[in-house]
């Protein structure tokens, strides 16, 4: 098997952990760019059960839902793990996982640094390089914390 390093990004958010938490967490259907979308009517919100097992998953905007993967673990307002079960088309499958891992770390007087990992991506096989590539670009993980910045602004 391959070896693929994790795809890490981090952000300085003017915020306290708790927010910048319940942000991430509580309000990513307001910052999750809308063009992100597996639904077949596009995105209208993307919700966390923040609990361990919980559903993390889209509401198109006729209603569908489309699952995104599960929490792992959750453990506010330090970090929460996701288990990311999109395939390399973005299809939604039960049996395929990589991991999405964020800290809040405060950094100073209402200044969080929030840091992701997304890890395990030879679980993509022949795809692992290109879908790194993905994650890795500014219409990635990039480009979505960059949203999550801009919206905790």
């Amino acid at each position: 098997m391959q070896t693929i390093e994790p795809v890490r990004k981090s952000v300085i958010v003017r915020a306290s952990p708790e927010k910048a938490f319940d942000l991430f967490v509580n309000g990513m259907g307001t910052w999750w760019i809308k063009g992100h979308s597996v639904s077949q009517s596009g995105q209208k919100t993307v919700i966390v059960e923040p609990v361990a097992g919980g559903r993390w998953y889209e509401i198109g905007n006729a209603g569908e839902e489309c699952d995104w993967g599960r929490v792992i673990d959750c453990d506010p307002p330090h970090r929460i793990l996701f288990a990311w079960q999109l395939n390399a088309d973005f299809d939604f499958d039960p049996a395929f996982h990589t991991e999405v891992e964020v800290y809040f770390q405060a950094t100073g007087e209402n200044e969080t640094t929030v840091l992701l990992e997304h890890r395990q991506l030879a679980n993509y096989g022949a795809k692992a390089a290109d879908m790194h590539g993905v994650f890795d670009s500014e219409k990635g993980w990039g480009g979505l914390l960059a949203s999550y910045a801009a919206k905790m602004a």
